[in-house]
């Protein structure tokens, strides 16, 4: 079998990765190309465009970047046209996906779109759309699949992959081991994004979140972990500049170490809120972004809330902080909320865990992708 495929980010690089990895196993002649990070490079797939070119965010950086996607995109679908896979897989990244999973579809290519973008909460038209493009939608969270089944689109709830990879019990001991931390200390994550924009606007904050906590316990020791050195030192000037003696550990590539370790996290939005709770640590969601950018989002999206543990609850389970709400005394408070009061972390841990659970009920990505070729063979 011969599959197409393309990621975006890192977090479509994990999620490939780990459905390379089981599908070789199911097919020894597997033969997998397209685009990916080095997670899926290691998994086995040859990586034929560098996935840092969709490293962008927001609703202005691609606006800036839009000549260099749209070369990007032709390559990618001139390739795969005159290289015919067997099916085509988008990974996330939809914005970039759905044009290229287009023109690939209008050859006569089967799609499959692996992560659902939010159309549920925004730009609901969107899914007209998938429906004439997208052969088999996969979706990681169950409330997706029901709201696909009612536009009939053909999809599949896979489950997610992290919910296999986080282990469900929690060694959070041996994760300080692991860091070399102390053992007896009590420790707040500090996970401002991935992404330099995020720890531009979220780095002042939470360090200032940091100091008002530390002021009130000075025994806790803050958590950091970044993919590189670049946003390291971003992080580290910014607290040179606003809290120069804050007792933090420096990481890099350590973010599920220093989640299984810590007592409590501080988190922007987005895919680490699931890690987090899938790590079963109480956590504070926190988001900003420039004034035009959260202003956009205020007036398209429609959902209750923007954390993925509230969302798959359908309630409120742990603090949203946005923008304006974002404040060092206000993140602050949330923190020490929970410290102070460990009898309500062990219940929010227990709802954590049944979700947990919810997660890993699934066909699989590789099973459906699997059965989808089958079909189309048949």
């Amino acid at each position: 079998m011969k599959i197409g495929i393309l990621a975006g980010e890192s977090s479509g690089d994990l999620i490939g990765s780990m459905l390379i990895k089981t599908l070789s196993k199911l097919d020894p002649n597997l033969a997998v190309e397209g685009m990916g990070g080095p997670l899926m490079i290691e998994a086995g797939c040859k990586s034929l465009f560098d996935i840092n070119r969709l490293s962008v965010m927001g609703f202005i950086e691609p606006l800036k970047r839009l000549p260099d996607l749209m070369r990007l995109s032709n390559d990618v679908c001139r390739h795969f046209i005159a290289n015919r896979p067997d099916v085509f897989i988008g990974i996330d990244s939809p914005d970039f996906n759905f044009n290229v999973e287009k023109k690939l579809h209008a050859v006569g290519i089967p799609i499959i779109h692996y992560v659902s973008p939010s159309v549920w909460a925004w730009r609901r038209y969107r899914v007209r759309k998938i429906a004439k493009i997208v052969d088999l939608m996969l979706t990681l969270f169950p409330f997706e699949a029901d709201f696909y089944k009612a536009h009939h689109v053909p999809c599949r709830y896979v489950g997610h992959p992290l919910a296999e990879r986080i282990p469900f019990q929690i060694e959070t001991l041996a994760a300080r081991r692991a860091l070399g931390i102390e053992e007896d200390k009590t420790y707040v994550a500090l996970l401002p994004g991935s992404r330099h924009q995020e720890i531009r606007y979220l780095a002042e904050p939470l360090l200032l979140a940091a100091k008002k906590i530390q002021q009130a316990l000075p025994d806790v020791r803050f958590l950091v972990s970044f993919v590189n050195p670049k946003h390291t030192a971003a992080f580290a000037h910014a607290k040179q500049a606003v809290a120069f003696d804050l007792p933090i550990h420096f990481f890099e590539n350590r973010s599920h170490d220093i989640l299984a370790a810590s007592n409590v996290v501080i988190v922007k939005s987005g895919t680490a809120t699931l890690e987090t709770m899938l790590f079963k640590k109480p956590m504070v969601i926190v988001y900003r972004t420039s004034r035009l950018a959260y202003f956009l989002a205020k007036c398209l999206v429609h959902t209750p809330y923007i954390g993925l543990p509230n969302l798959l609850a359908n309630k409120r389970l742990v603090p949203e902080l946005i923008q304006e709400a974002a404040t060092p005394d206000a993140i602050a408070d949330a923190a020490l909320h929970y410290l102070q009061h460990p009898d309500q972390c062990t219940q929010l841990q227990h709802q954590f865990e049944a979700l947990h659970l919810e997660l890993m009920v699934g066909v699989g990505a590789a099973d459906a992708v699997r059965e989808f070729m089958s079909t189309c063979s048949a």
